[in-house]
């Protein structure tokens, strides 16, 4: 298959080596393109053979010398980028289901698709990969992959995921590990589904793949108020999470021994619902799942901390400043905000309840710009007002509930910032940076 070049970066090797807009890419190293994810590694190696068509018709070969992993320079045709393959679940908690209609159509996407667990880090079942594609996956040697397993037990996997090809997922996790490659993984926990035993024997299941399987978040199942015609769940609760914690502890123990890290992580929710203190920074191993919700306070305390520290004077403020988070996160950030404030600042930190997704809904990410409005208090004396970036979708101009950060702006009657992720922005941001 011919991929059009559509442009030659200047300096690059591709230019070095004489390739122009219009020529078609046919093979590299003799192996066709299927999409980009063959392209980058594909042309990893120092040394390697071309296979071109120029745009008049003539076929060459051209061999390019270049360091280990420079990029060519090329940009290709759209026929390279990709398109997220579909997931084929029905997860019991699956919650796109639970969402109510008339939200951006992005939303509603089912993606499950292993090009983008590798290049994103987004997580997949591996319930929609073929044979063929799955020797792809080890001959691209694809890793480290985000994996969501649930459960290891066939039955209970293919009950969770509604599939039947879920109950496969151990025999791929083992081919993972002979091939050397290396996976992230994800339980999401359901109360009455897959806690208890049924989790022990997932965790000790996945510690014997490890050191390729690195790692396992938990995290407790989101319930929205519009599942609706969905099977029943509950949502993990205060005494659950306590329980989870105790039940877990003498396996992370095992872990810390034998494998020299903790191996399973609790997300920051299970220890908000559990009202536990978040474990210090060592605790958690350079993050490797911070992106689920794994150690993000304690990141964001550390942050702060280094932030402070590295003032050569304290600040003074005399500004009264609100702050907007969910509830699960809120008693942290208040703390955090008390600790860190410049003097004299005022700062209220004001909990979020999600009514648009309903109150098991506790994170700040899933909080909406209709509930801030309706929850500012009418005798909120402030200067401004802080919101987090996480409540805005990745370009930063709307929230979950359509509404977009203008129109935000117009009805609130306080000026508004948006705090990027971070200690250190929102160290800054407690001082009008």
């Amino acid at each position: 298959m011919k991929r059009i070049i559509t442009r030659v970066e200047a300096n690059s090797v591709a230019e070095r080596h004489g390739l122009l807009p219009g020529d078609g890419l046919l093979s590299i190293d003799g192996e066709a393109l299927l999409d980009e994810i063959d392209y980058q590694a594909l042309t990893f190696p120092g040394c390697i053979t071309l296979a071109v068509r120029r745009a008049d018709g003539r076929e060459e070969r051209v061999t390019l010398r270049k360091h280990e992993g420079e990029p060519l320079g090329l940009r290709l045709d759209e026929s390279m980028a990709l398109s997220p393959r579909i997931c084929r679940n029905q997860c019991l908690f699956c919650f796109v289901d639970q969402l109510p209609a008339g939200l951006r159509p992005s939303l509603y996407i089912k993606d499950d698709d292993w090009r983008y667990s590798l290049m994103m880090g987004n997580y997949v079942s591996l319930t929609n990969v073929d044979e063929a594609e799955f020797e792809r996956m080890i001959k691209r040697r694809a890793s480290p992959l985000y994996i969501s397993v649930h459960a290891t037990d066939p039955a209970l996997r293919r009950r969770i995921m509604n599939n039947r090809s879920a109950g496969e997922l151990m025999n791929k996790l083992q081919r993972l590990k002979n091939a050397g490659l290396r996976f992230h993984c994800q339980v999401v926990v359901c109360p009455g589904y897959n806690d208890g035993d049924a989790l022990l024997q997932t965790l000790r299941d996945l510690q014997g793949l490890a050191p390729s399987a690195a790692s396992v978040a938990l995290v407790p199942v989101g319930l929205t108020k519009w599942r609706q015609g969905l099977e029943e769940l509950r949502p993990l609760d205060g005494e659950g999470a306590r329980k989870l914690l105790k039940d877990i502890a003498p396996l992370q123990e095992a872990c810390r021994e034998t494998l020299g890290t903790t191996f399973v992580f609790p997300s920051d929710e299970i220890f908000c619902l559990a009202g536990a203190d978040i474990p210090p920074e060592e605790w958690y191993e350079h993050y490797p799942q911070i992106e689920n919700g794994v150690g993000l306070l304690r990141q964001i305390e550390s942050e702060i901390t280094e932030a402070e520290q590295g003032q050569k004077r304290s600040s003074v403020s005399s500004e009264a400043i609100a702050l907007v988070t969910g509830v699960s996160a809120a008693p942290h950030i208040a703390r955090l905000a008390e600790r860190f404030a410049p003097a004299g600042a005022r700062v209220q930190v004001l909990p979020i309840v999600n009514h648009f997704f309903g109150e098991t809904v506790t994170v700040a990410g899933l909080v909406t710009g209709g509930d801030i409005l309706a929850q500012l208090p009418e005798e909120l004396a402030a200067d401004r007002l802080l919101i987090p970036a996480c409540m805005l979708r990745h370009e930063g101009d709307c929230f979950l509930d359509n509404m977009t950060l203008a129109a935000f702006q117009n009805r609130c009657r306080l000026p508004v910032k948006v705090v990027d992720i971070g200690g250190q922005a929102l160290y800054d941001a407690l001082r009008g940076q």
